[in-house]
């Protein structure tokens, strides 16, 4: 069987993502030098200048545009989210707002797994004091994590 290409396919247009779940965007404080502008996909509270409302449109548009980033450059997606949005954007704010998300994600995660790896350690140690050779405790008497909080706090009175 033999395709037969003889009609104009004209420009590619990238798929619209699928409909799933809908993003809930949440209320930002504004930090810093409120002189500096709104960040993209965000404006200022109309009732409170300290508070920056998201506009879903606008982020929407800036997750699939970190999509399109992997086949296109900075500067087409930046012109790709002006069309869109109707809000200008530079190539150098959207790398640098990709820089700075990109960054924050990496230090979550990092920060998730040293709490999960503290969290297993810490079950470790709580396994090794139980179960050493010669653990006891006296009848009557207080767990050992009671007494060494009470002995702390009345170090930490003390001194």
């Amino acid at each position: 069987m033999r395709l037969k290409i003889s009609e104009d396919i004209g420009y590619w247009e990238l798929p619209k993502p699928p409909k799933g779940r809908e993003k809930e965007w949440h209320t930002v404080v504004r930090l810093g030098n409120t002189n500096k502008g709104v960040p993209y996909g965000y404006r200022v509270c109309y009732d409170n200048d300290a508070l920056l409302e998201p506009i879903p449109l606008q982020l929407e548009a800036l997750e699939l545009a970190k999509r399109h980033l992997k086949q296109y450059s900075y500067t087409d997606v930046s012109i790709w989210l002006e069309k869109q949005t109707g809000r200008a954007i530079s190539e150098h704010t959207l790398r640098r707002r990709i820089d700075i998300d990109l960054k924050r994600k990496k230090a979550a995660t990092a920060k998730r797994f040293l709490a999960k790896r503290l969290k297993k350690i810490l079950t470790e140690i709580e396994t090794l004091e139980t179960n050493r050779i010669g653990a006891y405790t006296l009848s009557g008497e207080e767990p050992a994590e009671a007494r060494e909080d009470s002995t702390s706090d009345s170090f930490a009175s003390t001194v």
